[in-house]
Order: structure tokens, then sequence, then C-alpha cells
């Protein structure tokens, strides 16, 4: 019996044929003369957020796919295309965002010939990615598509590249029988752990801390990661990246490690005898940011082996984080040995009195800004806050002063986005839009610098009338605030080195799509988010500008001495 046969005209018309079959619907980019794409998209009924840059194409994917936890796909031109893109592509490696890049290529009868936009694409992107490939015949397109899709979902998830040159864009596809389809997940089901040196420093701590990385987000259905905490009384953090993978309004919830805790929370640090790290990497800002980490059992779960540390004593489990919590809970809960109530009505005390000790930071850094002249970011923050709905996300950046947003707890609930250790100029910016994407029955604010925001200005402009609702707030310091508050550490001439022009907003966003404020009257400033947030409501942009002072910087990042004080 002869196996049935599908033909498609051009290569991109079975590859979006493939990826509707597999639920994308969406995808961003630039692409490049090819405009066949377009076609293949309309015919299987994708929407394309067309892009002005290809790295805000690639932070708006890696925003889409963070949020969502499914697959993103971006498509780009060649040669400039790509290595603009490049940026885009590292922080989507370090946040483990799948998606998937279609980038053209130049056809293989002109290759070493120096023909236009020729690069030797693999090669540029193979560091940058889980997997490039460049499909070398028309045969090939269906199942290098399939195994690119494999691979950027994982585990563990990431980016992938998929070049299709033009000689094989252009070519007729033939394919016999069914399509290979994507590896199905099993289940998996809570074991029973019973022994080992990870459950074994598990139950031998007193003074407890799980600290909760990017890659728990979305497996943290149910709570389970709190229900661990619960049974360990152990303070709860994440780093960076893992924040709203918890519930922050949990009583063990202690706010971001490393860099970004507070005086408080540092001190817990101190004191602790065991940290269990649960799908994060555990790199700079986390361990040597603030207080340093004390010589304590530390026990890593990861299923990325890359992501298990090799600078701490302790146990190392290469595995899913989620199956691991639910079997060490379900041990733990059944072993009444484990409890050291003693023990552990201490260490709780402690947990509550540095949660209360936050908060009141917060009720006096409010009050100190109510006395001072201009907006400060905290009541900025609070009017965010308190104006927000009931599902709501913050898109950020790794600024200066936006940093404020990451120390708990001055922003408390809702989702997170934040780049990764990366920390690329623009992503949150434009990160939001794949955001607010991913998830349209939420509030999307982005949190974020104007430098950040002219990076992405063009693409915030292209998208608005047609991909909007998000409400971007703009802390003005007229540039870079970190390299100026560096530069003053040096003693170094501020005409000559001009990084930041203090209070001078970027220039106006026009469009009827657009609602665009300079914020400075600090007795307006709650009702002026709150109409942003309305006009956001019916698919508008809201960008509220914010000039701040110079030494407007959170006191943990002063804390750490890494800016003058």
């Amino acid at each position: 019996m002869s196996r049935a046969r599908k033909r498609y005209a051009d290569a991109w018309s079975a590859i979006v044929d493939l990826l509707a079959a597999n639920g994308v619907d969406t995808c961003f980019g630039l692409p490049g003369d090819d405009l066949e794409l377009l076609r293949a998209f309309d015919s299987a009924g994708l929407d394309l957020v067309p892009c002005r840059d290809q790295r805000n194409a690639m932070y708006m994917a890696t925003g889409y796919a963070l949020q969502s936890g499914r697959l993103a796909v971006c498509v780009l031109g060649k040669g400039p295309a790509v290595t603009h893109a490049a940026t885009g592509l590292l922080e989507a490696r370090e946040s483990g965002a799948p998606v998937l890049v279609l980038g053209a290529g130049a056809p293989e009868r002109r290759r070493g010939s120096g023909g236009f936009q020729e690069l030797d694409q693999v090669a540029v992107t193979a560091p940058l990615v889980r997997w490039a490939h460049r499909v070398g015949h028309p045969d090939r397109v269906v199942p290098a598509t399939v195994t690119a899709l494999t691979r950027a979902m994982g585990p563990p998830s990431g980016p992938v590249y998929l070049e299709i040159p033009d000689d094989v864009r252009t070519a007729e596809v033939v394919v016999s029988g069914p399509a290979p389809t994507l590896p199905e997940t099993l289940p998996l089901e809570p074991t029973s752990v019973r022994s080992g040196p990870a459950l074994a420093a598990l139950r031998a701590g007193r003074r407890p801390v799980v600290l909760v990385g990017g890659g728990m987000r979305h497996r943290n259905d149910e709570g389970v990661v709190e229900r661990l905490a619960e049974r360990l009384g152990a303070a709860l953090f994440t780093t960076a990246s893992g924040r709203g993978a918890v519930d922050e309004s949990h009583p063990l919830f202690c706010g971001v490690a490393g860099l970004y805790a507070a005086a408080p929370a540092r001190e817990l640090w101190s004191s602790c005898d065991l940290v269990v790290s649960l799908a994060g990497r555990l790199e700079e800002t986390v361990v040597d940011g603030g207080t340093p980490w004390p010589p304590v059992t530390v026990v890593q779960v990861n299923i990325d082996p890359g992501g298990l540390s090799a600078e701490f004593s302790g146990p190392r489990v290469l595995g899913d984080a989620r199956h691991a919590v639910l079997g060490w809970t379900r041990d733990l809960e059944e072993d009444r040995e484990a409890e050291h109530t003693d023990a552990a009505e201490k260490w709780a005390n402690r947990i509550a009195v540095a949660r209360k000790a936050m908060s009141l930071d917060v009720e006096g850094e409010l009050m100190r800004a109510a006395a001072l002249p201009g907006i400060r970011i905290p009541e900025l923050l609070a009017a965010l806050d308190a104006t927000a709905g009931e599902r709501h996300v913050l898109v950020q950046e790794n600024g200066l002063q936006d940093m404020w947003s990451y120390c708990f707890p001055f922003h408390v609930g809702g989702g997170s986005i934040v780049p990764s250790e990366q920390t690329p100029l623009g992503f949150g910016a434009a990160a939001a839009v794949g955001v607010k994407l991913a998830a349209p029955g939420h509030e999307v604010t982005a949190f974020i610098g104007d430098g950040a925001f002219l990076a992405a200005r063009a693409d915030i402009a292209v998208t608005a009338p047609t991909h909007g609702g998000v409400l971007y707030v703009v802390l003005c310091n007229g540039g870079y605030g970190w390299l100026d508050a560096q530069r003053a550490r040096l003693g170094l001439d501020a005409e000559r080195y001009p990084f930041t022009r203090p209070g001078a907003p970027p220039p106006v966003v026009d469009g009827s799509d657009i609602h665009y404020r300079v914020l400075r009257d600090k007795s307006a400033l709650t009702d002026e988010v709150a109409a942003a947030r309305r006009f956001c409501a019916q698919g508008g942009t809201a960008v509220l500008m914010v000039p701040v002072a110079p030494d407007d910087i959170p006191p943990c990042i002063s804390d750490a001495e890494v800016v003058p004080q």
C-alpha cells in the first residue's frame, strides 16, 4: 500500500504547517526578503508581530516563552540580522526560554563566494543555543523542524536555531505519510526517596533556607515548593529569575537572595545551616552579592547538568526539581524524627522577625520619601501595587534604579519576568510585549530605565496599534545610572563622561494608541497610574515618564557597597 504524500510549494509552508499543528499561533520577528513566509503565516492563521530590531524580536519571544511556558518562534533574515539577534539568543539561553529561531541563509551554490549577506550562521549561533542546524536538502525540512521543536522544549529547554538556505526555502517539499510528532512527556508521580545524602541533609537541617530558581517557573503547581518549605520550616527565597514561581504572600517568603536581599534577610542567611537550591544556577549575584554565604551544606537539584555548581559542598541531584520536591515532602511528612520541634520553632520566630523588620523598613522608606521633593521610586512602586488588579505581571530591567523592584517587599505579589544574569539592555522593555500576548488577561507593567526604553522605543511604537495593553513606567535619569555611580566612585569628571542627564525624559512617543505622561507631582501619582491602567485595559499602550534623583538607590544595593555612599 502506498503512503499518503503531501506536497508543499516551499519550505516555509511545510514549517508553518508543523508549527500550527503543534499549537503555535504567534511569532515574532523581522523577516528578510523572503516574504513567502508571511503568505504561509496567513494561510495557516498564524500571527506575526513585526519588529524593527532583531534583538527586540528575540526579547519579545523570550518574554512570551517565559510567561507561557510554551514554545515561542522568532524569524530572522540572514547575515547581520543573525548577528544583531545574538544578544537576544544569549538571553534566551541563559533564561532557559524555549524559542525556535528560524533564519534565512545564503544558498549552497553561493557559499564561499562572498555572496550577499553570506555568513556561517551556524558557527555564529552555536555557542548561544542548545542546537544550531542548517537544512541542506528539501527532504530534511520536516525532520529538522521536528528535531528543533523537540530540543527547544527540552528538558532542559532553551533556544534553537534552524537555518533555511534560499535554495531549500524555494524548493518543493514532499512529505510521505504523517509528519513525525513531538515526544510524549510522561507524568511524574511522587516516589519515595527514603535514603540518600540529599534527604539526609534535609533531615539534619535545623535552620534551612529553600532557594527557588527560574527553572521552577511553571513547575510549582499546587504550591509544592511552599509545602516543602513548611515541612522543613525553611525561609523561602528566590533568585531574581525565580521570582514569580512561588507565592510571595506566604509567611515564609523573604524575598530575592544575594545582592537584592534586605538587611534582615541577610541576617537569616548568615545563620542558616542548610541551603536547598531548586532549579536555579548559583551565579554571582546570588552567592557573592551582599552577605557571603556561610560554609554550610548546599543541596542542589537541576535537570540541566550545566546548572549544577561545583563550587559548594553538598549533594547534587540531577533531575526534575518538582519530582524531587514531591518525593522529599512525602518522606519528610512520614518521618516524625525530622520534627526538631524546639529548633524549628526558634527558626520560625527568626523568619517572622525578619519579615516584620523588612515591612517596617518599607514603611520607614516611604515616610522618608514623602518628605523629599519629587517622586521617589518607593512611592512609585507603592502606587503601582495600589492600582494593580488581581492578575498582574511586572516585567523588569536590571539598571541601578529599576532594581528597586527586586527588593522585597517594595514590590509584592503578582508575576515577575526579569532578565537573566546577562542583563541585556532593553530586555524588559521589549519582552513586555511578548508577556502581554502570552497573558492577555493580565495587567502587564514594564518597570524600566530610559536607556532601556530608548533601545525598544521603535518597536513599542510599531506594536502599540495591534499588540498594545502594556504600561511602561520609565525611570528617567538621562542615561545609565549604574555607570554614572561607578564614575562617581572613581572621582571621574561628570562633564567628560556624561553617562546621565538627570531628569531629562526621552522624546515623546506619538500616536493615538499611546497614552503619554511625564509625572512630577506626588499628589497626583496614584491617579495618574490608575488612568494609565484604564487606558491599557482598553488595548492601548501607556508610557509614564518619571524623572528620578541620582541618589534614589535601593538600600540593598547601597548596603552591598557596590555604589558610592
